[in-house]
Order: structure tokens, then sequence, then C-alpha cells
């Protein structure tokens, strides 16, 4: 019996992946209900499995007395001294019981608190493994799709990713391939919940360590990121290294790391940014695709303000469509950014200048009719 329970505890670990010794010590919970069961006139008894043979041993404790008051919970001193000569008075000694038949009852109880204590077990190990894993990016397989979530198949465990945190434009089936953002890890009573996510910006970024070894390094560095899921990303990015250009790095040999990351988000645009230390110029640079002639910032005030001037033909482009490269551009730089078109500028310029005029004119008539 002891070789076959040894075989049946390696199975068992090797299907749920959880070692022998965790696997002895819950079969011993189990075994000790149902040895409770069957023994409900020894109210102290236990249970031991030798973890290399497997041999049950099971045992009733009991103190040692002078007068027995408790025969189920006590023995006295010279019935212990046959069967335990080495131990004295106030002691506990192990009483061995006979390993009977548990009856059908006590071994079905065995069976329900086995499976139940290894489904826990499995689900520590599950819950543990997963959280060391938060905010890496993971790949599993679509297996169903329920009530606005799609379940992932990740091996040993099964994750979920709601549908509002999918790309805007696409629709998985069963048997894709995906890989995500894992966001969070929840223990429940029903198990671990796995949380993945493909609109995170810190999607975007860890496909880029990833794709990019310099990233990946520490050579390169992502100092912010801001993105619209499926229409565009902006990522900031600098070196510790003189001689290695961050931008060209990300981007890689004819576009090929980062046309990869593009294909995973299904087309989404990309603007890599070169980081800099002056406002002004990572300004200008995080409105890319545009370019703009000046950029002029207020810190006075509690919020910091930025008032970009661009071209005419620049101004949409600089915008972008409904808004979206200006707001993605401000979230990456921290400032809030106005921007006007080179005429716009120049008319309000010139009504400055008039009012400025005016105003003159009202308060020292004379001086300009002098000057005249």
């Amino acid at each position: 019996m002891s070789k076959e329970l040894c075989l049946v505890i390696d199975q068992i670990g090797r299907e749920k992946g959880i070692s022998r010794e965790t696997i002895v010590r819950l079969l011993e919970a189990a075994l000790l209900s149902a040895a409770r069961k069957r023994f409900t006139t020894k109210p102290n008894i236990n249970l031991r499995i030798d973890l290399k043979t497997c041999d049950i041993q099971v045992f009733e404790v009991k103190i040692i007395v002078e007068t027995v008051a408790s025969p189920q919970e006590e023995i006295s001193v010279s019935d212990a001294k046959v069967q335990f000569p080495d131990r004295a008075l106030g002691e506990s000694v192990e009483i061995p019981v006979q390993l009977q038949d548990f009856g059908r009852i006590a071994a079905q109880t065995a069976k329900q608190v086995l499976f139940q204590k290894v489904r826990e077990a499995e689900r520590d190990i599950i819950f543990e493994e997963y959280k060391d894993k938060m905010g890496q990016i993971i790949s599993g397989t679509i297996i169903r799709k329920e009530k606005g979530f799609y379940f992932v198949a990740l091996g040993k465990a099964e994750a979920v990713l709601p549908q509002r945190e999918t790309l805007p434009s696409e629709t998985l089936k069963r048997g894709d391939i995906v890989k995500a953002f894992l966001s969070d890890v929840k223990q429940t009573s029903k198990g671990p919940v796995i949380v993945l996510s493909r609109n995170d910006p810190r999607f975007i970024a860890g496909l880029f360590r990833m794709e990019v070894p310099e990233i990946h390094d520490g050579i390169v560095i992502i100092k912010d990121i801001a993105r619209e899921p499926g229409e565009r990303t902006k990522i900031a990015v600098a070196s510790k290294d003189s001689s290695v250009d961050p931008v060209g790095a990300c981007v890689g040999m004819k576009g090929t790391r980062v046309q990869s990351i593009v294909r995973e988000v299904r087309g989404e645009r990309i603007d890599i940014i070169p980081w800099n230390e002056d406002p002004r110029i990572f300004i200008a640079r995080a409105l890319t695709p545009a370019s703009v002639d000046r950029v002029g910032i207020n810190e006075t005030g509690a919020e910091k303000s930025a008032m970009v001037i661009a071209d005419d033909q620049q101004l949409s482009l600089a915008i972008g469509k409904r808004g979206v490269n200006i707001k993605l551009a401000s979230k990456l730089t921290g400032w809030e950014i106005d921007i006007l078109s080179e005429s716009e500028y120049s008319k309000l310029k010139l009504e400055e200048a008039d009012k400025a005029f005016d105003d003159t004119l009202k308060k020292e008539p004379g001086k300009i009719g002098e000057k005249i």
C-alpha cells in the first residue's frame, strides 16, 4: 500500500506541479479528517505519513499522569513505563492505533478533503507564480468569450481579457494567440483571477522592452508614454550612452523593430520622441509628425502651460484627428498646450499693437500729434 501511495503522490505532483512534501502534508490532513470520523471515541487522534516511504502511522496522544481521570486523554505512569520507559510524568506519548478500514464514508471524506486541498494548493501556486509576473507581457490562446470577457489559456492557468481592454478595431477568435499586459492578479474564493490588457500604455512599453535589446539592457530608457488605443502612441526615450541613438535603437534596421510592434497593435501609429530637458524642445518634438516654428512656456501659474506657433499648413497635423496628437503631446510632456497658426498669431499681434496704439492715443493725444 505504501508503494502504491508513493506512486499516486508522484503522479499528482507531476500533473498539478505541486511538490511531494506539499501533497504528503495535504494527504495527512485528508486522512486525519477521515480517521477522526472513524475513531470518534479517540479525541486526541493524530496521523503522520513518512515523506520517503509513504508509511501511514495513526496514533493517539496522551499525557502521563499519576491518576487517570480521562482515559481518552491520559495514561498512568505505570502503564506508560511499560511502553515508554524513557518518558517522565507530565510528558506526552504517542500510542499507535491499528489502521484498519476507515469505512466507506470516512474514505470518501478523505478523498474529498484531498481533492479540495490539492485544488487550493494549485490555486496558491498559480497565484504566487503570476503575482510575480505582474507588469510583464505574456502570451496565451483565446479559448472562449463570455459576457464581454475573453478567456485566455496560459498553460495550467486561465486569464481574463475584458473586451474593453482589447483594441477598438480587433475581434479575437477561439484559437488566436495573443500577447497582453498582465495588469492585475487577484485571489478570490474561486481561485486566482489573472487580468490582462492590450489597451494599457504599459503594454506598448513592454513590447518595446521585448523588441529592443538596448531597452531591455537599460541603455535606452523609456521616460514616459502616452496612448490613445487604436489611434496613436507617443513614447519618449533617452539614452544613457551618448554613442547610442535612442530613437534609432527603437526603430531598428529599416524600421523592423517598431514595425513588429505596430503589427501587434493592429497598425496603431507610434511616435518615438527623443526626450529633452528643455521643455520647449521636448514640446516641439512631442507634436510629431508636425513641425512647429516657436514654443513659448509659462511656469508662473499653478499649471504649466505652453503656446505653440505652427505654420498654417502644419496646424491640422499638429492638432491631429479629433485632437488626438495635441492631447497625447500634452500627456507626454505634462504641459497644457495651446496652438496657433502663423496667420492667427500675426493677426493677434496686430490686434494687440492696434489696441496699444489706441490706448496711448487716449492717454496722451498731444504726444501723438507732436510726433506727426
